[in-house]
């Protein structure tokens, strides 16, 4: 069924991963006719019998939190009660114990709702939304949530800060427990044909340390299998300058160790600009993970078409076209919302494009147009990476005119189909043809279905880009040479801090995936030096 096993590492992770399982879960049709959906929802969902011998449908996710971080979670969730699963924690001591408890979170209006059946659900907003379980619509298998004792969510005594921190501690519990043994391998096993692993973690704090440690292990485990890194940065220039400077470390140390040994990493980071479409509170997590979410979910919708239905594009074969030459594993992502009065205009220039006469071609299957050199070179309105200039006209010109693409992939969403879609084959030869003239690799998968803005999803759209609670989405992931720039831009960091742990060797890391950036657009000048 080319299943998807996804891992969310800390507390930013689940509230992104939040937004995303609850996107999954509209998509579902719960009519008794045949469901014509484009989504083929066994990729995420497994399924199961509840206590009462009732079929359940739950995400195939484990959710990492540390102490208080879920909210009113509970950990038999809706579907089971606390006798109808074994608690794989439960001491071993046979004498008399004393229990103590926390005073448990009250559930949200919006959740008791929910559990209630009730059709009309209180709104949301960000006075109401504390927890990412507070606006969580599906139900977790009890084997999904795995909390984490040793620290505290927002404890300022022992904070879970330092890179590390997350190191030491996947060291520990794995030491005891065999984190893979006791929490990933039931989920793997249930799979028939794995697809991929993806993961959703800080790369900025300890869970980026976490992460590296658990993606070590993974690889020793499943050394074929592709695995999906979206790490969660904060924007620069936020807190206080220590603050700064330990989450810029922690970064380039999630960047020189984790993009080694993935399949594929994707930074994820507000954009420095925000299009007059977009209403976002920047102090609320609801809001910053919804407007990532949309992009994420969107970008990787390829991955669950439907066998039959549209084009369907496994992650591999989105990475495929990505890493060009073999060792380009860092992928940038961007996002625009189209306002639906260009959907029409967009696609009739799509239409009447020229051939580019520089690619040989055999016959008409797999033509490369002109517009589409161009639009390589192109940029959506939101970048989700750290470290661009600001989003002026100047800037963007000298960054469009700088900047080169090696591949690119884009998914389009509720917008109508090209009058052509190239098949695979034709995808395969006409990624060979650009290849030989030293073109962009290039890829589009389309789908009919629009973004979903459901009752959980926040208000940052404004209506000239929303249409019955939905909106039409172009997404894309590439690799170009702004991630060179990147690289060295930490690189340079690093090398001035003497404080930090093996800094030689993270500097000579860095500037390592810097060259993987450079090769085939290396002018020869130093104004790419950061």
């Amino acid at each position: 069924m080319h299943e998807i096993l996804t891992l969310q590492l800390g507390h930013r992770a689940n509230y992104l991963a939040t937004h995303f399982w609850n996107s999954q879960e509209s998509y579902f049709n719960y009519d008794t006719r045949e469901d014509l959906s484009t989504i083929d929802h066994d990729i995420h969902f497994r399924s199961g019998r509840g206590p009462s011998g009732e079929d359940t449908f739950t995400p195939r996710t484990l959710i990492y939190d540390l102490k208080g971080g879920f909210g009113s979670l509970r950990k038999w969730g809706g579907l089971y009660d606390q006798g109808d699963v074994e608690d794989d924690h439960k001491s071993l001591w046979d004498g008399n114990a004393v229990k103590q408890q926390d005073t448990p979170i009250t559930q949200s209006e919006y959740q008791k709702a929910l559990d209630a059946g009730l059709e009309a659900l209180p709104k949301l907003s960000t006075q109401t939304v504390k927890y990412w379980s507070d606006f969580a619509r599906v139900f977790y298998h009890p084997r999904s949530i795995v909390q984490i004792n040793d620290y505290e969510l927002g404890s300022t005594i022992l904070p879970f800060e330092y890179w590390s921190n997350g190191e030491e501690l996947f060291s520990n519990l794995d030491k005891e427990h065999d984190l893979l043994d006791r929490d990933l391998r039931p989920w793997a096993e249930e799979c028939d044909q794995m697809q991929a692993i993806q993961i959703f973690a800080g790369a900025d704090d300890a869970w980026g340390g976490f992460a590296s440690k658990y993606i070590e292990s993974l690889r020793d485990e499943y050394g074929k299998t592709s695995i999906w890194f979206w790490g969660l940065e904060e924007e620069v220039g936020q807190g206080q300058k220590s603050k700064q400077m330990l989450r810029t470390v922690n970064t380039a140390q999630s960047l020189e160790a984790i993009s080694t040994m993935v399949s594929m990493y994707i930074p994820l980071a507000i954009p420095s600009y925000l299009p007059p479409y977009i209403r976002l509170n920047q102090t609320s997590q609801w809001h910053i993970s919804g407007l990532l979410s949309m992009a994420v979910e969107s970008m990787t919708l390829p991955s669950r078409h439907r066998p039959g239905s549209v084009r369907r594009g496994f992650l591999s074969d989105i990475e495929s076209a990505l890493n060009v030459n073999g060792n380009q594993k860092i992928a940038g992502l961007e996002c625009s919302v189209i306002e639906p009065s260009s959907q029409q205009r967009s696609t009739q220039d799509s239409s009447n494009a020229a051939i580019d006469p520089r690619v040989p071609t055999l016959g008409t299957g797999g033509l490369v147009y002109e517009d589409e050199v161009f639009n390589a070179n192109s940029k959506l309105d939101m970048t989700f990476s750290t470290g661009k200039p600001s989003q002026t006209a100047l800037s963007l010109r000298q960054w469009e005119k700088a900047n080169r693409v090696f591949g690119k992939v884009e998914s389009l969403r509720g917008m109508p189909f090209p009058e052509q879609e190239m098949d695979e084959e034709d995808e395969a030869l006409s990624r060979k043809r650009r290849r030989l003239v030293s073109l962009p690799t290039m890829e589009k998968y389309y789908n009919p279905l629009p973004y979903p803005l459901i009752d959980s999803f926040p208000e940052i759209l404004t209506k000239s880009v929303s249409r019955a609670n939905t909106a039409v989405i172009h997404a894309s992931l590439s690799t170009t040479t702004q991630i060179s720039k990147r690289a060295k831009g930490l690189q340079n960091m690093v090398s001035r801090m003497t404080h930090v742990t093996d800094r030689e060797a993270l500097s000579n890391g860095l500037g390592e995936i810097a060259e993987a950036y450079e090769e085939g657009w290396d002018s020869g000048s130093d104004e790419d030096s950061e």
